[in-house]
């Protein structure tokens, strides 16, 4: 490892080690994990999901995407489980406990505890011979040929493992519960994400910039409402409907192509059936149009009514793209 081409060796080697242990899940998806999956759907609880040393950080990552998911899940740590936090065990959860070797004092002694419970046991492990894998009717194995580590002590492909496997059930929960794009905007309301999945046209615009002049104004004037509103743009609207559409690239243009604009009026620079979207629109699609068409702003109308412009910078000052 003294030059970077053996760094480089061994990064690649790790990385295809572990893509050839998630490869090999496939053969172990059977009846064992379609019918754990049709229990924690069809349950009147919370999916609890335990285990100790790695197991327990690749468990609370579980919990993390199937309370995102729709499935209400609490993490369980095995050691603290015999301490009292058993006690948050509810009669009709399931529980699900994740461990490579399935053999660990902490998991033996918190097993029978929840069989004494009379609580749905599914088990993850690496070992479908081990006591844990025994004790349980349902079992998800996630047995890996060795580690990546040099020594195979390191967990590194057996908690990939456990990971892709957990998602592989979120996603089928997922299905089965028909969850939606929108109610997955729910549990996320904040941040980027929960902007492109909540945010509509609507709760960006100012009813303060809502530039817009007649067919028959100066172009004088036509500049003036363009630099009052720092929108880059105004819609020219006749008999309150949008017939127009001006921009600061047509300002330029204009005075390209003549010494005066004296002579001239908002209707002869003006691009006429601009694209106009409603204010229910979401932010996100309303992107995509403006990426389609090369453009930086779009008219928002509702019902032939005017609402304002949405413009490119405002997209980009909320962080969605």
């Amino acid at each position: 490892m003294d030059t970077k081409e053996n760094i480089l060796i061994s990064a690649k080697n790790t990385i295809l080690s572990e893509s050839e242990s998630i490869a090999k899940l496939i053969d172990y998806i059977d009846v064992n994990f379609a019918e754990a999956t049709q229990i924690i759907f069809n349950s009147k609880g919370r999916l609890i999901i335990t285990g100790i040393g790695k197991s327990a950080i690749i468990a609370q990552k579980m919990v993390a995407t199937f309370n995102s998911t729709g499935t209400p899940s609490i993490f369980l740590h095995a050691t603290e489980a015999i301490h009292g936090d058993l006690g948050m065990v509810q009669p009709d959860d399931i529980v699900l406990c994740i461990s490579k070797s399935g053999n660990s004092p902490e998991i033996k002694a918190l097993v029978p505890l929840i069989k004494n419970f009379g609580n749905q046991l599914i088990t993850m492990t690496g070992n479908t011979t081990s006591f844990l894998a025994k004790e349980s009717k349902y079992v998800l194995n996630t047995t890996v040929d060795a580690e990546a580590c040099p020594n195979n002590l390191a967990p590194t492909n057996s908690t990939t493992a456990q990971l892709v496997m957990g998602d592989a059930l979120a996603i089928c929960l997922m299905q089965l519960r028909n969850f939606t794009s929108e109610d997955f905007a729910k549990y996320h309301p904040g941040g980027a994400l929960g902007k492109k999945l909540l945010l509509r046209v609507k709760d960006m615009l100012e009813n303060s910039l809502k530039p817009m002049v007649t067919p028959d104004a100066p172009i004088k004037k036509v500049i003036f409402e363009i630099s009052e509103k720092r929108l880059g743009v105004t819609a020219v609207v006749e008999d309150e409907k949008v017939i127009g559409i001006i921009t600061d690239g047509d300002i330029r243009r204009m005075l390209n192509d003549n010494d005066t604009f004296t002579h001239l009026s908002a209707k002869d620079i003006m691009t006429k059936k601009p694209k106009m979207i409603q204010s229910t629109t979401m932010v996100v699609d309303a992107l995509n149009i403006l990426e389609d068409f090369s453009i930086t702003q779009l008219i928002v109308v509702d019902e032939g009514e005017y609402k304002g412009v949405l413009h490119l910078h405002d997209i980009l000052k909320e962080g969605i793209i």
